[in-house]
This record gives C-alpha cells, sequence and structure tokens, in this order.
C-alpha cells in the first residue's frame, strides 16, 4: 500500500490473490486520500472503526500511522471518545490499544 505499511493481511493476499491485492490498494488510496476530509482523519476515522469492531491490533497499527500524518494524542484520544460514545466500553477498551506500546 502506499505511502505507510501494509497490514499484516497484505502479503498473503499479494501471494494467493495479487489483482485483488492491487483493487484494495486502489481503493484505499482513492478513499483514504485528501478530499473535503483530511487523510489524517479520515486515518482517525478508521481507528475509530477498528475499536467499534474490536480489532485491538488493528486500532495499536492505524493510531501510529495516523501519529505519522501529524495526528496529536488528543486527537487519538477524542477519536477513541466518539467510539466509546457510539460502542460502549468494549470500543473504550479496545480503543485504548491507540496508547499501547510495543
Amino acid at each position: 500500500m502506499t505511502q505507510q505499511q501494509a497490514p499484516p493481511y497484505m502479503a498473503a493476499l499479494l501471494a494467493n490473490d495479487p489483482k485483488m491485492a492491487e483493487i484494495l490498494t486502489a481503493n484505499r488510496d482513492f478513499i483514504i486520500q485528501d478530499g473535503a476530509l483530511s487523510a489524517k482523519v479520515k486515518t482517525l476515522m478508521t481507528m475509530m472503526c477498528d475499536a467499534l469492531l474490536a480489532h485491538e491490533d488493528g486500532v495499536k497499527a492505524i493510531a501510529d500511522r495516523a501519529r505519522g500524518m501529524g495526528a496529536s494524542e488528543e486527537e487519538i484520544a477524542e477519536t477513541i471518545r466518539v467510539a466509546f460514545w457510539m460502542g460502549g466500553l468494549p470500543a473504550l477498551v479496545t480503543g485504548m490499544n491507540a496508547f499501547r506500546e510495543d
């Protein structure tokens, strides 16, 4: 994927279905690019979705990606607050992985 570290599933996808990997990458690049919403905001939105879907490692990876795009710790924390508002305590607990240090 362009300008970021590929998610872990991408290696398997590239090896087993390279055409799908190409389509997925093109779609991601189109959707996440700057538009009416900045790429940073869209990235924070994806982090919130991973918190709502209980994807701990995704939250961590996307939070790090957002930091690389200039997101502050306060922006990350506020995004997790919205996840809590919409998804309750499970989303908050998963969202805290944004601050996990590996």
